[in-house]
C-alpha cells in the first residue's frame, strides 16, 4: 500500500519493497497537474457539499458577477492576510453558496490551502493566488449551477 505524506511545498510517496521502504519525494507542481476537481471528487468529505435550491435560487436572482463579488471580496477579508482572524474555523458551513463552495474545494482556510493547492500559510496571499481561488470557487459554482 501506498501512503502520501504532505509537507506544504512537497509531498512524500512511501512505498512498501520488500527490503525497504523507498522515499520518493515530488513537488507541489508535480501534484497539481492533476486536476483539481479530479482530486477533490475523491475526497468523501469535499463530495457530499452540493448547493440546495435555495442557493441556486440567490444565484439566480444576484447573478454570476455579484456572486464572483462575494466571492473576491470573502477571499480578501477571510482569507488572504497571512494570519488570518480564526483560521481554521472563518468560513461558515452554510448561509451563502460561496461558503459552501469553500468547503467543497478546499478553499476555506489556508490549511486547506496548503493541504490541496500547494498555497503556503504564513504569509499574505498574492493578487495571482486570490484569482486563482475565486476562479475555483466560481467553476465549482457554476458547475453546481447547471
Amino acid at each position: 500500500m501506498m501512503k502520501i505524506a504532505s509537507v506544504c511545498g512537497a509531498f512524500f510517496v512511501l512505498m512498501p519493497s520488500p527490503f525497504t521502504k523507498i522515499l520518493i519525494r515530488f513537488t507541489v507542481d508535480d501534484i497539481m497537474k492533476e486536476d483539481i476537481f479530479d482530486r477533490l471528487s475523491r475526497s468523501g468529505f469535499r463530495s457530499r457539499f452540493r448547493l440546495k435550491e435555495k442557493e441556486l435560487e440567490y444565484i439566480r436572482q444576484k447573478g454570476m458577477d455579484t456572486i464572483r463579488r462575494h466571492a473576491e471580496d470573502f477571499i480578501t477579508r477571510r482569507l488572504a492576510p497571512a494570519l488570518p482572524a480564526h483560521d481554521g474555523k472563518q468560513t461558515p458551513m452554510r448561509g451563502h453558496p460561496v461558503f459552501i463552495a469553500q468547503h467543497a474545494t478546499a478553499t476555506c482556510c489556508r490549511g486547506c490551502l496548503c493541504k490541496w493547492h500547494g498555497i503556503p500559510a504564513g504569509r499574505e496571499l498574492s493578487t495571482g493566488e486570490q484569482a486563482y481561488i475565486v476562479n475555483v470557487i466560481m467553476e465549482w459554482i457554476r458547475r453546481q449551477a447547471v
